[in-house]
């Protein structure tokens, strides 16, 4: 390579390359820690708030409702106001909430700093978004944005490692007081070293348009959320829930048909790039999603029917080795994409994934450490490590010049639903096929439907457009 192409590489648009992606893997961390860094430092935050642990899974549920609202729109109001200067006021109101979450005396108090700290839900499309905007040659965007999804997945389950030992160590508070020092190193590095981008058009935001979307999209994930109760559900709520989600998205529907400047154009909404992509990522999440974070760890602990291991280590044998294989194979996801395209290495990942529950049905029935090890690698390197950053990728490079937020935006909606949907579904597979003598009939049938709806998501792929004009 020539000193002048080299120097092309480190420095498009005058400012390193280097450290832009250092301060867009910072923004990243604030976010990818306000979600995974908590979860063993529940146990703690109900003893130091003298709650139960009902009221604290309430709080990451709002958390993540918060998370999966903002990403409708954010990238879009990047867009027109200024990706920069919306990413930084997103790092800012995440720190802010963060400082809130640590100052809680009680559970209402905690729940009002993790809804601030859900607008940290968008950063990782924001960052891509970005990225992209910055680095315009598909190939090396493809290496880089894979190395900023793969930190999606988990920081090699350090964080959740992390987040236990500060917890047991100083109290819940300090796992917070560590996320405001993240978020502000990243507010530092962003405000130093990112460039301010629009969009190609930069009329008003279409207000209306975005609240008509988020009270359809919240009544959604709220049903969702309701049905995942199964037995418990209350289905009268489930169903009003479900009609005020309809009648909220023939509102949007309208109000975009009729808008000077919307923020989706129903004429985009009504292309494959749109509603393939989404089915794609809804179809995928809702069948991988609670296999890996909640039935994979129950098999492990389960002393009847699986291993039996305990729950201070069961992360070693599941998680951890999914999230370190996922954050390794990403960049070499990236650089397949780069050759192959993102459609071609999407749909390997995706057979690789059914492969992987395949093996997983064997595991059910004859669990062991080391079949679940190999299951977590596994799905580390076909879902965390290929499928998700393609899934991610495919959003920002199918996005129209002049509506680059819109897509991105949508996709961590599909994300976000899907994880929800994933628990509800195969959880209810699970329990419909258990019996209190034979519970591993329940596993293998949670297994059985994920490759089904993975299946689906594959033929679903296949609709995806080659060019984001289709």
């Amino acid at each position: 390579m020539s000193e002048v192409s080299g120097k092309k590489i480190m420095n498009e648009g005058g400012k390193s390359i280097v450290a832009l992606m250092t301060a867009l893997m910072a923004a990243i961390f604030a976010f990818q820690l306000n979600a995974s860094m908590l979860s063993p430092a529940l146990a703690t935050m109900q003893n130091e708030l003298h709650t139960d642990s009902s009221q604290i899974g309430l709080t990451q549920t709002v958390f993540f409702t918060a998370c999966a609202v903002f990403s409708l729109f954010l990238p879009r109001l990047g867009d027109l106001a200024g990706r920069k200067k919306v990413l930084l006021g997103m790092l800012i109101l995440t720190a802010a909430g963060c400082v809130v979450s640590a100052l809680a005396v009680n559970v209402p108090m905690l729940m009002v700093g993790r809804v601030i700290q859900g607008v940290a839900g968008p950063i990782v499309p924001m960052t891509l978004i970005m990225l992209h905007n910055r680095v315009t040659d598909d190939t090396r965007y493809a290496k880089l944005m894979s190395i900023l999804t793969a930190v999606n997945g988990g920081i090699g389950g350090v964080d959740a490692i992390l987040g236990g030992w500060l917890a047991g160590t100083f109290g819940f508070r300090s796992v917070f007081w560590f996320m405001v020092v993240i978020a502000v190193i990243a507010i530092v590095l962003v405000l130093v070293f990112a460039d301010e981008s629009h969009a190609a058009e930069t009329p008003r935001m279409d207000w209306p348009g975005v609240f008509s979307l988020c009270v359809a999209f919240l009544m959604a994930y709220l049903a969702i959320n309701e049905i995942e109760k199964l037995v418990k559900a209350n289905w009268l709520v489930v169903v009003g829930e479900i009609v005020v989600a309809a009648v909220f998205f023939v509102v949007f529907w309208q109000i975009e048909k009729r808008a000077k400047a919307p923020m989706v154009t129903t004429h985009y909404l009504k292309q494959r790039r749109t509603w393939g992509l989404l089915l794609t990522t809804l179809l995928t999440m809702t069948g991988v999603f609670a296999i890996m974070n909640g039935i994979v760890p129950a098999l492990a602990q389960d002393a009847k029917f699986g291993v039996g291991m305990s729950a201070s280590v069961v992360s070693f044998a599941t998680l951890t080795p999914y999230a370190l294989i996922g954050l390794a194979f990403g960049p070499v996801a990236g650089v397949l994409a780069s050759k192959f395209g993102y459609h071609k290495v999407l749909r390997a990942g995706l057979l690789v994934t059914v492969i992987g529950l395949l093996f997983g049905i064997y595991v059910c029935k004859v669990p062991s450490i080391w079949a679940l090890v190999v299951l977590s690698v596994l799905l580390g390197v076909s879902y965390a490590g290929t499928v998700n950053i393609m899934l991610n990728g495919l959003g920002v490079v199918l996005s129209p010049a002049d509506n680059t937020g819109y897509l991105p935006g949508l996709n961590a909606g599909g994300f976000n639903l899907g994880s929800g949907l994933s628990y509800a579904v195969l959880y209810a597979i699970m329990n419909a096929f258990s019996t209190p003598t034979n519970g591993t009939v329940g596993y293998m049938a949670s297994m059985v439907g994920a490759v089904v709806l993975l299946a689906l998501a594959y033929m679903a792929s296949l609709l995806i457009p080659l060019h984001g004009d289709d």
